[in-house]
This record gives structure tokens, sequence and C-alpha cells, in this order.
């Protein structure tokens, strides 16, 4: 029988190989592969997780987890150090393409992760509202959970496109992902795409009209 320690540390090896064998290759990836690639005997994945599926959904909170925190780090990195470090980072790709999979599978299982993923998502924007770095909606969670799919979806369609990329170039994925990406979705997101208020506040007021509008920010309404 192994000690605490150990067993925490198999523990581990097991559920970092589990999420890095099911990125690349899917959740049918047999807990066999697992194990080798963990270099350890089958039997142990079993002894720590009892099933594959409690092995998945330790790995799905392991991901969310370290999605978070790269979130969190990114708040606390000035802009300069952040782009220092692009585009490197086989974790990063690693979980782009763990999030991936899990879209793609759809069913319960990928339901409930992009429902983490947004509640995830939500206390990272209300706090990066609390300290000033992106304005305030005037319904947060349905700007989240936007976000969140447009991103995603996003990504979903740019792989489908590019099938000849292999996934478990974790690397690779995260590079084409930044090259991609970044530059459309700061530009976006900085400098907006609309030249006037013209179709959001005639939006507002069409929602006053039907139903109680939302909140403006700040304090704002909409003035006809």
């Amino acid at each position: 029988m192994s000690t605490a320690r150990e067993d925490l540390t198999g523990r581990a090896r097991l559920r970092d190989a589990a999420i890095e064998g099911f990125a690349a290759h899917g959740f049918d990836e047999s807990l066999r592969a697992i194990a080798a690639r963990a270099q350890v005997s089958a039997g142990l994945v079993r002894h720590h997780f009892g099933s594959k599926e409690a092995l998945r959904a330790e790995c799905d909170a392991t991901v969310l987890a370290r999605y978070r925190a790269l979130k969190n780090e990114s708040l606390n990195t000035s802009p300069r150090q952040l782009f220092a470090q692009f585009p490197s980072s086989r974790e990063g790709g690693i979980l782009l393409v763990y999030i991936l999979r899990s879209v793609r599978e759809g069913g319960d299982a990928g339901k409930d992760f992009i429902d983490h993923m947004v509640a995830e998502a939500l206390e990272f924007s209300r706090d990066a509202v609390e300290r000033g770095i992106i304005v305030p909606s005037r319904d947060e969670e349905a700007r989240v959970r936007f976000l969140v799919q447009q991103s995603i979806g996003a990504m979903v369609v740019g792989f489908a496109m590019r099938p000849e990329l292999p996934l478990d170039d974790f690397g690779a994925v995260m590079e084409r992902y930044y090259t991609e990406a970044v530059l459309p979705t700061l530009e976006l997101y900085t400098e907006g795409l609309f030249t006037s208020r013209e179709y959001l506040d005639e939006y507002l007021a069409f929602l006053a009209g039907t139903r109680n509008p939302p909140a403006g920010l700040a304090g704002e309404t909409v003035k006809r």
C-alpha cells in the first residue's frame, strides 16, 4: 500500500495524464492508455478514482481551475509582460483543446462544463469591473454567456475548417489561436465596432416599450 504522499503524487500524475490524453485523443481515451501516459499501472487508475467518470469529473474541475488561474494571472500582469510571453504555452494549448473537445462532445458533460465556464467567467468579469478594467454591463451574466459561447463557437469553427492541424500539437494550437484571435478580439473589445450609439439606443427604446428595460451603465438612461 502506498503512503498518503505517494497516493497524492500518483493521483495527480494520473489526473494530468488524463487531461493531456483526453485533449489529444478525445474522451474515449482508454484507462490503459492514460496509465501508460502517466507511466503507472492501469490498476492505479481505479485505485485512485474508482471509475472513468470520476476521473473525467476531476479533470474537468482541474481544467476549470487552471483556466481561472490563467485569467487571474492575466489581470495581474501588465500588457507588456503578458505579450512578451507569446506565443508559447503548451499547457495553455492543452486547456484550449480540452475545452474544445468538451464542447464538441456535447451531452450532459459538455453542457455542465460550459455552464461552469460561464460561472467562472462571471466571477472574473465582475472582478474586472470592480477593478476598472472593463466597463459594466446592463446584464453581466448575459454578456458573459454570450462572450463564452461566441469565443468557443469561433474556436470550434476555426478548427473544423483546418482538420489537418493535429490537436495533440498543443504548442502549435496555442500559437495559431494567438495569431488568429488576439488582434481582432482586442480590437473589438477596446475600440468597439459601430461608430455611433444609434442601434443600441433604438434597441433600448424598443425594450422600454415592451417590458422593463435593463439598467443603464452607471445609471445611464436612454434619452429620446
